[in-house]
């Protein structure tokens, strides 16, 4: 689709090496959000239950964590609260732009091009300053002895 889309009006003898840099794209870039993924987000599933659906929502499990009583030792509640706050501050810490687009990606779970629209600038720019408020945020936290 991104061929015809974008390139239909290049002869066709470039159309071969065009496709295979567009599949090459993609494909890289597949193997970086997910990457990116498991670099983030490999603990979370300590928090999963299989639920009846299969669905599962961290901020709901935390949620009640937080309001059970009896469920974890005071000393895990507050490792976990601190841990939070930390990854929180940091988040803050980050430059404008790398924020805002680590927020739309990872929290708000919109796709690249739509965070490009959303910020205003091209998918491009959105990836580079994911990659880098990932980078930031794993050595900052890294630093601080906090391993996700």
């Amino acid at each position: 689709m991104k061929l015809a889309q974008h390139y239909g009006d290049k002869p066709a003898s470039e159309l071969p090496m065009l496709f295979q840099r567009i599949l090459s794209n993609a494909t890289l870039d597949w193997f970086r959000r997910r990457k990116t993924r498991n670099a983030l987000f490999s603990n979370m599933s300590e928090f999963a239950s299989s639920g009846e659906d299969g669905d599962f929502d961290l901020l709901e499990t935390l949620e009640t964590l937080t309001n059970s009583e009896g469920t974890e030792s005071a000393q895990d509640a507050t490792e976990r609260a601190q841990i939070l706050r930390e990854i929180e501050v940091e988040v803050k810490g980050l430059p404008g732009r790398q924020r805002e687009a680590f927020l739309m990606r990872y929290w708000e779970e919109m796709d690249v091009a739509e965070t490009a629209a959303a910020m205003g600038c091209s998918e491009g720019s959105v990836k580079t300053h994911c990659s880098r408020a990932v980078h930031a945020l794993s050595k900052a936290l890294s630093a601080k002895g906090i391993k996700l």
